[in-house]
């Protein structure tokens, strides 16, 4: 008997931000559903990452209009803690170091907020853990070292695809994941985010350039110019951008996403 996967949806709507009272986000109307691979490109101070900060709850990101609802849930009501609960991961920029705290404790214990004694599965967990390496490319060593410390930029990357993984969350972010990598890394990422995509999840993936997308396939891209969504389209809407630059999109009505 065939199991049809959930379906779920994490709808934005008008949302605005401002960071230290300057406002960034002017209106964000966006739709992300699972099974679906979506591409958010613009300029730097667009207001990309300020979207993805503002979602998941960070202090200095303060939504002052809209709504943002997770299967009809206002994640904007909720903890960051419990917005990850509920099913949000954000794959960072630029990741953290923390020393004292190797990565596969911290893998552990981030498996663990969303399982308990009882429903955990060490066998499985290590399982995918070893299989998730193999397509990241990771040598295992890593899991013995502090998170992110002396990691390359590469690795920490790696690492931020490697928790998704983990945590097998409902909405993916990834903010900027190929930033700083080079061509093979890139692959790597690409490949890797491109096999954990689920027909119940969905994967928001946050980038300048159209070099990942080629081993994303995304559904839907949507570029945001100064604060909104500017256009959206299919997968030749990125390669268009290649070719043209950002500013055939300057001056645009925002379209509906």
């Amino acid at each position: 008997m065939t199991t049809t996967p959930s379906q779920h949806t994490l709808v934005i709507e008008d949302l605005h931000a401002e960071v230290a009272g300057k406002q960034i986000l002017r209106g964000v109307n966006l739709t992300l559903k699972s099974g679906e691979l979506t591409a958010l490109m613009g300029p730097n101070g667009s207001g990309k990452s300020t979207l993805a900060y503002a979602l998941m709850g960070h202090p200095k990101y303060r939504v002052t209009q809209g709504r943002a609802l997770l299967d009809g849930q206002d994640l904007l009501k909720l903890s960051v803690d419990q917005r990850s609960k509920a099913g949000l991961f954000l794959g960072f920029q630029y990741p953290q170091e923390v020393s004292g705290l190797s990565l596969s404790k911290f893998l552990w214990t981030a498996y663990m907020q969303r399982h308990t004694a009882q429903n955990a599965d060490t066998t499985a967990y290590d399982r995918e853990l070893q299989t998730h390496l193999n397509y990241l490319g990771m040598d295992p060593a890593l899991l013995k070292r502090s998170l992110n410390e002396g990691f390359s930029g590469g690795e920490k990357k790696r690492v931020e695809v490697l928790q998704m993984a983990t945590l097998h969350p409902i909405f993916t972010i990834l903010d900027e994941p190929d930033s700083g990598l080079d061509i093979d890394a890139v692959r790597a990422v690409g490949e890797t985010v491109a096999k954990l995509h689920r027909p119940d999840a969905g994967i928001l993936v946050i980038t300048h350039y159209q070099r990942i997308l080629k081993y994303l396939q995304p559904d839907r891209v949507h570029v945001m110019v100064d604060g909104a969504i500017a256009r959206s389209g299919g997968r030749e809407l990125a390669e268009e951008l290649e070719q043209k630059g950002y500013e055939f999109i300057r001056g645009a009505a925002p379209l509906p996403s």
